[in-house]
């Protein structure tokens, strides 16, 4: 069996030059020992948790979803398409 790896397109590196701030000194405000899971999120390979995730938006002084927005217009509307489903069969 084939796998595939999903990557998750995001704006975290963006919005940490925006702001001036190191990988380095981003692990640290969120009390993490190294960088790696700052380069792995930027890179897309992996996703902040939730606590991370809000963590971040503050940091960067914006909200999660400007983080990943592309992830959020897709869930957005999958959840529009499975109301509809779910409403117009009722």
């Amino acid at each position: 069996m084939e796998r595939t790896s999903r990557t998750f397109p995001n704006t975290l590196r963006l919005h940490r030059k925006t702001m001036g701030y190191s990988q380095r000194q981003v692990a640290t405000l969120l009390g993490l020992h190294d960088t790696v899971p700052i380069c792995q999120w930027e890179k897309g390979a992996k996703l902040p948790n939730t606590v991370n995730l809000i963590k971040l938006s503050l940091i960067y002084r914006t909200y999660p979803n400007e983080l990943y927005d592309e992830l959020f217009y897709t869930f957005r509307a999958d959840l529009k398409e499975k109301e509809l489903q779910q409403f117009t069969m009722s």
